[in-house]
């Protein structure tokens, strides 16, 4: 797998039993990396292990004055060092390579689970933790994943000298083989408690994050409150305890370097006084010594791949464990249903909404943001108001898991795979996003085939959006469907974005189309016909509408007012008009004033005067 491969067509079913478990898988996708990134590991730490013996070679050539010597000594340390340089700059490529690849696959499963589980994914993990895992974990994820192949080829190289060294010199040899394991395994008692602190730091962080995007998001409203300073000062209180807990961490990590510093110091200065008083007396030569000094000298590289294993694994297995805890959730804990798309009524049993098949049913809220959070619901995807405190998101996101499910007919959507649901029921929210490209990559869109391009468009009341495109197109022939929409569509007016998208979203032609303020940005007489054109495209199909317009309402076959989160009436709008108070209210814009004044008891009208009402 190289860089430019990324994005993965398919990054796979990853193993979610634990971290540890999640980070093999990790590493077994990419088998043939990793081994690249050995192979050129070794040849480059060989390499390396090579340089005491020529410097031996060479040492005691100039001891014996040898010429020829020496200039093979010469040779063999120039093939040396080409052969560092090259397998330096192909690990670090090879390693690299690892890394960026290994993030881009969690990334990708964590976009995909996001994905999959949309605005639900907030009820069940906090959004801080969201946020580090997609961010900071992915890297620390990716830093182990690379780091593990040129571990294991200083691993592989310490042995081979340790073995050579013995072979060479066993009365040193057997030293620094014996000493090397102990250097090597020296940190493990204290990596515990350094792991701990590094998790107590990596929790107060996130939660530092939580308070600011919290803070952030309710700025407007602490504002109003005079609410800042209050808010600032938890944070810096918060931002505290984050530097704090990373000293303790820092310190800990400062005092496994230092036992990596001082424990190596010895075993040179032992090798050193040992070695020294054994050509002293003869038993070695100076140019073995100066090998074996050597090659203990260049042995604490390596050595240097234990440590960075230690902390690059000691940060990754929390980081892979909490990116096991998003990416193990599942859009229901019930077996999904193996039947194909039902069909049925919409029922939302948690407020009472009843959407019935085939009608064009449109809902009054009073509350937008209640509006939006049902709209939502209805597609299977409940969630939490971004303006909510964290405590009122915990509470909605208990009430959401103890709200029933949302059914079409008798399944109920979080029973069905998300392919399923996603085909059964569309929500096109009252901000709906237009990527890129042009308008007929736009429309092309997984859909039932009964609603052609053109049948949506004119039902979107989308003919001066195509004449627009067409004159902005001269180089397509005036064609307004090759015609190339700029990023979110700011090249268009909201009003055009806005028919766009529910143009989009008739073409896919769902079994039950849930529209959350689809008029809001178009005039009263652009209103109208867009909502006759909807209710005639979607006749015998089962549609929701949010809304307030008495233009959108009017067509609608049955219109449900919804209170304080439970349908409090039903019926037409205009029988509505007459009989719900609360609901006049909300649809008429009614002043505080006009309504208590609207409360007063009329008298029943006659035959003629409701006829009359009625014609108006």
């Amino acid at each position: 797998m190289q860089i430019r491969d990324l994005p993965y067509s398919d990054p796979g079913d990853p193993d979610v039993r634990s971290g540890p478990r999640f980070l093999y898988w990790l590493g077994r996708n990419q088998l043939g990396g990793q081994l690249k990134s050995l192979g050129w590991g070794l040849l480059h730490q060989l390499s390396i292990a090579g340089l005491p013996v020529t410097v031996g070679v060479a040492v005691q050539a100039v001891i014996e004055r040898s010429g020829a010597r020496l200039a093979l000594a010469g040779g063999l340390i120039v093939a040396l060092g080409v052969l560092i340089a090259v397998g330096d700059t192909m690990l670090h490529r090879t390693a690299v390579t690892n890394w960026i690849t290994a993030a881009a696959r969690v990334q990708q499963l964590l976009a995909r689970k996001t994905a999959e589980l949309g605005a639900a994914l907030t009820r069940r993990v906090a959004a801080g933790e969201v946020v580090a895992v997609s961010t900071g974990d992915v890297e620390k994820i990716g830093w182990f994943v690379e780091a593990l192949s040129r571990f294991l080829a200083a691993a592989i190289a310490l042995v081979v000298v340790c073995v050579g060294l013995v072979i060479y010199l066993p009365t040193l040899g057997v030293l620094v083989a014996v000493a090397m394991p102990v250097l090597a395994l020296a940190v493990l008692p204290l990596l515990p408690r350094a792991t701990r602190r590094a998790d107590e730091q990596r929790e107060k962080a996130g939660k530092a994050t939580e308070l600011a995007s919290d803070t952030v998001a309710g700025l407007r409203v602490l504002r109003g409150i005079g609410g800042e300073e209050l808010f600032l000062g938890r944070y810096r209180r918060a931002s505290q305890e984050v530097r704090k807990a990373a000293v303790r961490s820092a310190r800990m990590w400062a005092l496994i370097s230092a036992v990596q510093v001082l424990l190596p110091g010895i075993l040179l200065i032992s090798l050193v006084w040992y070695g020294a008083t054994l050509a002293r007396e003869g038993r070695i030569d100076v140019g073995q010594l100066v090998t074996v000094y050597s090659a203990a000298t260049l042995m604490l590289f390596p050595l240097r791949h234990f440590e960075e294993i230690a902390m690059a694994y000691s940060f990754s297995r929390p980081s892979a464990q909490r990116a096991v805890r998003v990416l193990s959730l599942r859009r229901s804990d019930r077996t999904a249903t193996e039947a194909g798309v039902p069909s049925g009524d919409l029922y939302d049993p948690a407020t009472g909404l009843m959407a019935h098949r085939g009608q064009f049913t449109a809902v009054v809220c009073g509350d937008p943001d209640e509006a939006g959070r049902l709209a939502e619901r209805l597609g299977g995807h409940a969630q939490t108001g971004d303006q909510d405190t964290e405590e009122e998101k915990k509470e909605k996101r208990e009430e959401a898991k103890e709200a029933p499910s949302v059914l079409l007919g008798a399944v109920a959507l979080d029973e069905l795979p998300l392919d399923t649901a996603r085909t059964a029921v569309l929500v096109q929210d009252k901000d709906p996003v237009l990527l890129s490209g042009t308008l007929q990559e736009l429309l092309d869109v997984p859909s039932s085939g009964l609603v052609t391009a053109e049948e949506a468009l004119e039902a979107a009341q989308c003919g001066d959006v195509l004449a627009a495109l067409a004159q902005a197109s001269p180089d397509n022939d005036g064609d307004p469907m090759r015609t190339r929409i700029t990023e979110r569509g700011r090249s268009l007016s909201g009003g055009q974005r806005q028919r766009l998208a529910l143009a989009r979203s008739l073409k896919t032609d769902p079994e039950a189309l849930v529209l959350d303020e689809p008029t809001s940005a178009v005039d009263s007489h652009t209103e109208a016909r867009v909502a006759a054109g909807v209710a005639g495209l979607r006749r015998g199909r089962t549609t929701v509408a949010f809304a307030s317009s008495p233009l959108l309402l009017d067509v609608a076959d049955r219109v449900v007012l919804v209170h304080e989160g439970s349908v409090v009436a039903a019926g037409t709008h205009r029988e509505l008009l007459r009989s719900e108070p609360r609901y006049r209210a909300v649809v008429t814009r009614e002043t505080d004033d006009e309504a208590a004044a609207s409360n007063v008891t009329v008298p029943a009208m006659d035959n003629s005067t409701q006829e009359i009402e009625e014609r108006a």
